[in-house]
């Protein structure tokens, strides 16, 4: 029988991670528009607002249905507005362990929302559903997420090199790509030790989400 994570949603004081529902499309595609999110991800270019449906409505649904990972929607609390998404793929169930990727809208970076929505991600992956190990794959050039990565507490493992293709704008304004190494990131449940004081309270999860 395939383990699955069960269909909850997290809060902060300042975010709700919830799962994406439709009315999430249209600010799902505006976000994955980024080219911030073009350069360092494999998401289609452009990215439309049926790639966004097929996400919302099959593909995400099916990450946890078949054991793969768990996707959430993360939304500011006071205005639920879409502030971005955190991906748990990837996951072992005999290992206990998961790797985590993240988005975050232009208008809300800079807020400390990529750290928070990651830590608690990772609080409520080790402490309610009992991993032992979460890991982070960045870009050698993409330096935020490298530092979201040092901020939670992870542990720099090593470098895959050549192990991803990014994309870059030319000079007439296409995008080519660029191959780059990717630096491996690891947490385990002792590295969150004063890392998790972070967040004021500590998280809630709610289940049985609708």
């Amino acid at each position: 029988m395939t383990s699955t994570f069960p269909n909850v949603s997290i809060s902060t004081e300042r975010l709700v991670l919830r799962p994406f529902e439709e009315p999430d499309i249209p600010s799902f595609a505006d976000m994955m528009n980024d080219e911030l999110v073009t350069a360092w991800t494999t998401v289609p270019h452009p990215y439309t607002e049926a790639h966004a449906r097929s996400w919302i409505t099959e593909q995400a649904p099916a990450e946890r249905a078949e054991g793969r990972g768990i996707v959430f929607a993360v939304t500011e609390f006071l205005t639920q507005r879409l502030v971005g998404i955190v991906h748990l793929r990837n996951t072992d169930w005999r290992i206990r362990s998961s790797e985590i990727s993240y988005v975050i809208a232009p208008w809300a970076r800079g807020e400390g929302y990529a750290c928070e929505a990651a830590l608690i991600t990772a609080q409520w992956l080790f402490n309610d559903q009992k991993f032992e190990r979460l890991e982070l794959r960045t870009p050698a050039d993409n330096t935020a997420s490298q530092q979201v990565a040092q901020k939670i507490g992870c542990i720099s493992e090593g470098v895959l090199r050549g192990a991803w293709i990014a994309r870059a704008r030319r000079d007439d304004g296409a995008w080519t790509e660029v191959r780059t190494d990717l630096i491996v990131w690891s947490l385990l449940p002792e590295d969150l030790d004063g890392v998790g004081d972070q967040l004021p309270g500590g998280f809630t999860s709610f289940g049985d989400w609708n």
